[in-house]
């Protein structure tokens, strides 16, 4: 144990591996792996590297922690550059790299302020790294417009701590998790009395955690069901976009919809209709006409044009028994719109991809409405921003979220990205319906038990029954801020302790 523990805190390069491979631990504690004790076994061993560090030193250790999450978990940006953007193998892989390298160093930040602020007693271990940690999961919430994948916290949607998320929300866990993986690296460090209190009061926390899962915090709503169905289409991505698949395209769906009329609801998923909507009027108004008569909606992705401002925007409308449009206000980088515009539109074909060129919509506007149901909608990558949800649920009845993760190719991308949409309907009491292109499309509880699913890379239709909820969780009324207002507290206490102490 004295030679693992001496390699684990050696400042020297022997650690780098046992660093790398322990952010390589969280991708397996999320899905598809779902092996969530591993994500308290990575803190651990992110702390015991960071302890006889130098704060230069720390960077680097955190750095190459960070390489091995986020080349492990996020690296399937490498499908999208080079199989769907045409980037050649070289120029794909350097771009990769590069991506997960520079997501790598919100790590670095995180152990360089542990290191050089709080990293020389107790309560620094147990309560300024977690609190650093989760500090940096929320500022890759926001920073650049945000990436906020591989948060310690998804890992229990399905776990011991999931009764947690409609309180404190996802980074609380993260918060919950890293301060156990920290106590653990207290107790390995030296076990004393102190760490054998620390490690009992973990257990009896563990114990106690499952039984906030009964709780409910919301209630049905009477008469508040809704029949529904999803159409999976699983059309290539590199056929979706050429003129002469749109009309097969349409009249898949048109065909498909023909056998799911006797639902209260049909759902499209993101672009289903692959023609500015201006443009697919006679299309739109064949369907919407059809809905009417069998008393049914429609809800399709579809991108959109404003004609006084000429802008594009990434959209949702609704039809027949349903009304409303939703354009998407949390935009993908290079994948629906390109920073740097005019300097690198046209460098490589990866930056003039279909559809990126698209603008933010407004922050205003109402739900989306169903036969009286009113629905939160949300177009793919905007389902992980905890609070955009959050800001929404009181208001709605169900969520809604569509999304085409081919992009993702045959990748964990979209499994994790199913796993982040479950986190919502838990943080926020509310059912979700999830269609997407290929997979996974789903009818998810407010639990975030998954009712019904399609599996991947398969055409086919789902259908299913979900009930409205009323009521807020304390999640949904706050969403994370006192979680972070908590954080920056307590580490502005610590400071001001230890500036005390050394006087």
């Amino acid at each position: 144990m004295q030679f693992v523990l001496k390699i684990l805190t050696d400042p020297g390069r022997r650690s780098d591996l046992p660093a790398l491979c322990a952010g390589i631990l969280i991708t397996l504690s999320l899905a598809p792996f779902k092996a969530w004790p591993l994500a308290i076994l990575a803190i651990t061993l992110f702390a015991l590297s960071l302890q006889n560090t130098t704060p230069k030193q720390a960077v680097w250790r955190g750095w190459v922690f960070g390489a091995g999450l986020f080349g492990s978990g996020a690296s399937w940006v490498y499908v999208s550059i080079h199989l769907h953007g045409h980037a050649p193998i070289p120029l794909a892989t350097l771009l990769t790299t590069i991506y997960c390298g520079g997501l790598a160093l919100c790590i670095s930040l995180v152990s360089y302020f542990y290191v050089r602020f709080f990293r020389n007693d107790n309560a620094g271990l147990l309560l300024a790294l977690p609190t650093l940690w989760v500090l940096g999961e929320w500022f890759r919430c926001w920073f650049l417009t945000g990436f906020p994948w591989l948060f310690l916290g998804y890992g229990q949607v399905d776990g011991p701590l999931s009764g947690w998320a409609p309180i404190i929300g996802t980074l609380g866990i993260s918060w919950l998790l890293a301060f156990t993986g920290c106590g653990l690296a207290r107790l390995a460090l030296k076990p004393d009395h102190t760490a054998q209190l620390i490690l009992g009061a973990l257990i009896l926390f563990w114990l106690v955690s499952p039984g906030l899962q009964p709780i409910n915090w919301v209630t049905p709503r009477d008469n508040g069901r809704l029949t529904v169905a999803s159409i999976q289409a699983n059309i290539p991505q590199e056929e979706k976009w050429r003129p002469e698949q749109l009309q097969p395209t349409l009249q898949l769906y048109r065909s498909m919809s023909e056998q799911l009329w006797e639902n209260d609801l049909i759902i499209w998923p993101e672009t289903a209709i692959p023609r500015v909507y201006h443009r697919a009027r006679g299309f739109i108004s064949q369907m919407d006409a059809a809905a009417k008569k069998h008393n049914t909606a429609i809800i399709s992705g579809i991108p959109y044009k404003e004609p006084a401002s000429n802008q594009y925007y990434n959209s949702i409308i609704a039809f027949g028994n349903a009304e409303g449009i939703y354009h998407k206000k949390r935009l993908v980088p290079f994948g629906e719109y390109i920073p740097l515009e005019d300097w690198l539109r046209g460098v490589i074909e990866f930056f003039d991809l279909p559809m990126s060129n698209f603008s933010v919509g407004p922050d205003s506007g109402a739900p989306l409405t169903v036969k009286g149901f009113q629905l939160a909608a949300f177009i793919c990558y905007e389902v992980v921003y905890p609070n955009l949800v959050a800001n929404t649920a009181p208001q709605a009845d169900f969520f809604l979220t569509i999304s085409n993760d081919t992009w993702f190719g045959k990748s964990h991308g979209p499994l994790q990205h199913f796993e982040m949409a479950r986190m919502r309907a838990l943080e926020n009491g509310r059912q979700l319906i999830r269609g997407t292109n290929n997979g996974v499309s789903a009818l998810v509880d407010e639990k975030g038990r998954v009712i019904k699913r399609i599996e991947q890379y398969t055409q086919g239709t789902l259908q299913g029954e979900v009930v409205a909820m009323q009521g807020t969780t304390p999640f949904s009324r706050w969403g994370h801020t006192p979680v972070i207002i908590a954080a920056l507290m307590l580490l502005a206490s610590l400071l001001l302790w230890r500036r005390q102490t050394k006087q």
